[in-house]
C-alpha cells in the first residue's frame, strides 16, 4: 500500500516521498520534460515505474493530446533519470505555482538537472520546422511568476536569472544533435499564455522584442527550477512558422505531426547528452 497522500499544503517534499516510495526509493540525477509529441522518449528508460499525473497527490491530470501526463523513473545506460511524458499549462486553468509543482517534486526526489523540451513556432526567418533550437534565454509573457507567495524551503527569493540556461551543457547538446544528424540552432524563446495562437501582429512584436521562437511552457518550469539552484537545458523543437510569416493556419495536428518526424533524432541526441552527463558525473564523483 501508498503511503497517505499528503494534503497541498506539504508539497513539494511529502509528495516526493509518496512518489518515491511509488519508485522504490528514486533517487534520479536527472529529470527531462518531454512536450508536445515528444514523450516518446521515455520508451528509452530501462526498467521503468509510470504513475500517472492523476495517481499523485495534488497532481491534476494532462488535458493537452500529445502529453501522456506521466512521471517515468528508471535508467538510461545505467544512470538514474525521471520523465516527466507530458506537462501541465496555465491556459488549462492551473496557477503557475501548479504548472511548477512537477520540477519541485523530481528535485525533492534528488534531481539536480533539468532538461525541458517543448514545441515551438519560429519567429525568426530561416528557423524551418523540423530545427531543434536550443534555448539561450528566454521572454517571460505569460504575465505569470510560480515563485509568487511564501518562499518554499530550499528556494531563493530573488533568484538570478541572467544566465538561466546552463552554458556548457548547452553547447554539449548542440554538439551532440549535430552529430545525430539533426537542424539545429540556438536562440531567444517567448512563453505566452495561450491557449489561442498568437496574432501576426503579435508575431511582430515578438520579433521586435528579439524573440527567434514562441510557445505556450517552459518558462515557469525553468524558473523554478533556477529558484532551487538546478542546471538547467531547455529545447525547443520547431513544428511551424508562427502565425503571419507564411500565412498558414496553425492547427495542433500540425505541431504533433512535425515533432513526430524530428523524434527519432530528438531522442538519440537526449540519450547520448544523458549518457555524457553521466560519465561527467562519475568523473567527478572519482576525483
Amino acid at each position: 500500500m501508498p503511503p497517505t497522500p499528503p494534503s497541498a499544503a506539504d508539497w513539494p517534499a511529502d509528495v516526493a516521498a509518496v512518489v518515491g516510495a511509488l519508485c522504490r526509493g528514486a533517487r534520479p540525477r536527472v529529470a527531462i520534460i518531454l512536450g508536445s509529441g515528444l514523450g516518446g522518449f521515455a520508451r528509452h528508460i530501462e526498467r521503468p515505474t509510470r504513475i500517472s499525473f492523476a495517481d499523485i497527490p495534488g497532481l491534476p491530470r494532462a488535458t493537452v493530446q500529445g502529453h501522456a501526463g506521466e512521471l517515468v523513473h528508471g535508467v538510461i545506460d545505467g544512470y538514474e533519470v525521471v520523465a516527466l511524458a507530458g506537462r501541465l499549462h496555465m491556459y488549462e486553468g492551473h496557477s503557475a505555482d501548479v504548472v511548477g509543482l512537477p520540477v519541485r517534486i523530481v528535485h525533492a526526489l534528488g534531481a539536480r538537472t533539468l532538461f525541458v523540451s517543448n514545441a515551438a513556432g519560429a519567429i525568426r526567418p530561416g528557423l524551418a520546422p523540423g530545427t531543434l533550437m536550443l534555448i539561450r534565454d528566454h521572454v517571460n509573457l505569460m504575465w505569470r511568476n510560480p515563485l509568487i507567495g511564501p518562499v518554499r524551503p530550499g528556494e531563493q527569493r530573488f533568484p538570478d536569472m541572467s544566465v538561466p540556461y546552463d552554458q556548457a551543457l548547452g553547447d554539449r547538446f548542440l554538439a551532440i544533435a549535430q552529430a545525430a544528424g539533426a537542424s539545429v540552432s540556438e536562440g531567444v524563446y517567448a512563453a505566452v499564455l495561450g491557449p489561442s495562437y498568437e496574432t501576426p501582429a503579435e508575431i511582430r512584436m515578438l520579433a521586435q522584442m528579439g524573440a527567434d521562437a514562441v510557445g505556450m511552457s517552459t518558462v515557469p518550469e525553468v524558473v523554478v527550477a533556477r529558484a532551487l539552484g538546478m542546471r538547467v537545458t531547455a529545447v525547443s523543437c520547431i513544428t511551424n512558422a508562427a502565425s503571419g510569416i507564411t500565412g498558414t493556419r496553425l492547427e495542433h495536428g500540425e505541431v504533433l505531426a512535425a515533432t513526430d518526424r524530428v523524434a527519432a533524432v530528438f531522442e538519440r541526441a537526449v540519450r547520448e547528452w544523458i549518457k555524457q552527463l553521466a560519465i561527467s558525473d562519475r568523473r567527478s564523483a572519482d576525483s
